[in-house]
């Protein structure tokens, strides 16, 4: 495959003040901390105030990614926000972000639902969207007021899930084997109603008897995800390397989807790969489902495990069900 000319110019994120322990959790559902840790890794998550919507959460990462790269919102002229949370089912959230940025009106604004996979199916098509040569820098966002559509009375969901967002600028390169060198992309329609929410769509509008119900709100049937998961990321971590002809103890660091910790280290395992390879901060932030990975690649970046040269995978899992990699070089 050829090298892929787009770079990652700065990266940003931001989590919500508020931290829910799983003690405070154990007060609201039958859990306890040691239920949830077990299980899943998680010891806390982030939750959004009740007046901030996705938008007022990618803002300030967007903005960081921005100081990051050097740039300002006028610079900008394509933005994908990657969310399952838009602030209303419309318009886009990528539309409020441009309003409260200042990004110039003649960029190109949109969502993409991919849930947990969103960040890195928006990476691939802005990634394309610039190799066009119809446009010069693109900020991609994954970013999820989760807290909004859990059934805070389901302990085998609610425990799992919070808030946040993650950024990236994207520009083009100059130096060959240098930035986003290929992804993955796939989807396994079968599962639909492995991980979704049943009512509020046009399938099945919202009643008076569906909310009471609590229907809006997110199901998952985890036995079944949590095997498909693991098959799924590991086949896209695998294809992307065996495309490239690099092996997996080629890979400076992996940042996976930050959904369960045993899921990860099913992955490590798989490919042979130490837990010293993968980043992880599941325990801190738990699921955020499209801002898990970018909210990841961030921290890794501000705290050094990534430098220049390295080669890093980004793979991910989520609802649809969704599945994607993403091989960059530093």
């Amino acid at each position: 495959m050829p090298t892929r000319s787009t770079v990652i110019l700065g990266t940003g994120s931001y989590a919500p003040a508020r931290v829910l322990t799983n003690a405070e959790l154990s007060t609201m559902v039958d859990t306890s901390d040691e239920w949830i840790r077990t299980r899943s890794g998680i010891r806390e998550r982030r939750i959004a105030a009740p007046d901030e919507a996705s938008s007022d959460l990618g803002v300030p990462a967007a903005r960081r990614a921005l100081e990051d790269a050097g740039l300002t919102p006028a610079d900008i002229d394509l933005l994908i926000v990657a969310t399952v949370t838009p602030d209303t089912p419309m318009p886009a959230c990528a539309c409020y972000i441009q309003h409260k940025l200042g990004i110039p009106t003649h960029a190109a604004c949109f969502d993409l639902n991919a849930a947990c996979s969103g960040f890195v199916y928006a990476l691939d098509t802005a990634c394309a969207m610039l190799e066009s040569g119809r446009y010069r820098k693109a900020l991609v966002i994954g970013v999820e007021k989760l807290s909004s559509i859990v059934d805070w009375q389901d302990r085998t969901t609610c425990v799992l899930f919070g808030d946040g967002a993650g950024a990236a600028v994207i520009g083009l390169g100059e130096t060959p084997g240098v930035g986003l060198l290929g992804t993955r992309l796939g989807s396994f329609g079968e599962g639909t109603d492995l991980l979704c929410i049943p009512r509020g769509g046009s399938r099945a509008p919202s009643t008076a008897e569906s909310i009471a119900a609590r229907d809006h709100c997110i199901r998952m049937k985890g036995k079944e995800v949590f095997k498909l998961a693991v098959r799924c990321m590991d086949e896209a971590a695998r294809d992307i390397l065996e495309q490239h002809g690099i092996r997996a103890d080629q890979i400076s660091l992996v940042i996976p989807h930050q959904a369960n910790l045993r899921i990860i280290e099913a992955i490590s395992s798989y490919l042979e790969l130490p837990m010293e390879r993968f980043f992880v901060n599941v325990d801190r932030y738990g699921n955020t489902s499209a801002a898990s990975i970018p909210l990841a690649l961030d921290e890794a970046r501000r705290t050094g495990r990534i430098k220049p040269g390295d080669l890093t995978l980004l793979v991910a899992f989520g609802a649809g069900l969704t599945y994607g990699s993403a091989l960059i070089r530093w």
